[in-house]
């Protein structure tokens, strides 16, 4: 793969991403220069270097003339080439969001599920969530136990989160951190807030059990983008002009983005998350669901918690 530009900075992860893929020999980065006849002798010396059989244009201003009649020529090779936009979604199964917050034509094909498509998620969330009840009522009673024990005070955790078409709802979690803790609306790497048994909570993710309740009264879906606090919801609003997107589904339990980014905090990890979310409520299907169900089950095991 040639990736011709450096408008959009591929994150290290993605780039290990890419390198695994079985339709990419190698990653040449290569930089767009002035003179189209420049950039086009640059490509054809990588070309004749490599196997590369895509070239992605992540070009921060639109092709040349030249440039284009060259990319479609490369057609007859059998070298495709293909938009950021385009590669972000085959590749990484996320969608790219423009940094310039003015280009639209991205949000075209991402709405709300339709009325057999919700009905299935529907048969999903009650099924899974009643089964998930069953199983795990031996579970709560046990961490119950285990909280009172380590930090004293309520067993459940209680927040205002943002649900579908924005509106909001109270989620309900097992409590990780000590009560009366002093306010930062982010979780730090070895937050002295988090007691012994509530890291192991969240790295497992049981503390997200309770969240079943949310989903049977209809608030959340077992999978989804993630629910979050309201007062971040404002903010990522005012500096994320797409967030609104996220909540054209139920948050959920468990979803695209907590399975495939690595945890982070702040307006940056959520403007890639936000590409996840978008993937997933533009190419929902049942068999996206299962795929989500069975990376949560090795996430869980590996205990990579988000």
């Amino acid at each position: 793969m040639i990736i011709l530009g450096s408008h959009y900075s591929f994150l290290d992860f993605e780039i290990e991403q890419l390198q695994k893929s079985r339709a990419i020999d190698s990653i040449n980065f290569i930089q767009q220069s002035q003179d189209p006849k420049e950039t086009i002798e640059t490509l054809e010396n990588a070309l004749k270097n490599s196997k590369s059989k895509h070239i992605i244009l992540n070009l921060p201003r639109p092709a040349s003339k030249e440039l284009i009649s060259y990319l479609t020529q490369l057609e007859l090779r059998d070298v495709k080439f293909l938009t950021l936009e385009t590669a972000m979604e085959i590749f990484l199964n996320k969608c790219y969001i423009p940094e310039d917050s003015q280009d639209l034509r991205f949000l075209e094909s991402i709405h709300h599920l339709n009325s057999f498509e919700l009905f299935q998620k529907k048969i999903i969330d009650v099924l899974g969530a009643l089964t998930i009840l069953v199983f795990s009522l031996p579970l709560m009673f046990f961490v119950r136990k285990k909280i009172k024990k380590e930090s004293p005070g309520k067993t459940f955790f209680r927040q205002t989160r943002v649900g579908l078409d924005g509106k909001t709802f109270t989620c309900i979690k097992f409590r990780s951190m000590h009560e009366n803790s002093h306010h930062d609306p982010y979780t730090r790497e070895k937050d002295n807030r988090i007691f012994s048994f509530g890291e192991f909570m969240r790295k497992t993710r049981i503390d997200e059990i309770p969240q079943i309740f949310n989903v049977l009264k209809g608030e959340m879906s077992l999978i989804g983008p993630r629910a979050e606090w309201d007062i971040l919801v404002k903010e990522y609003q005012e500096k994320i002009p797409y967030y609104h997107e996220r909540h054209l589904v139920k948050p959920g339990i468990t979803g695209w983005a907590q399975v495939n980014f690595p945890y982070g905090k702040g307006v940056e990890d959520s403007t890639q998350k936000l590409m996840y979310d978008l993937y997933y409520i533009k190419n929902w299907s049942l068999l996206l669901e299962i795929k989500i169900i069975f990376k949560t089950i090795k996430v869980v095991l590996t205990k990579r918690g988000t």
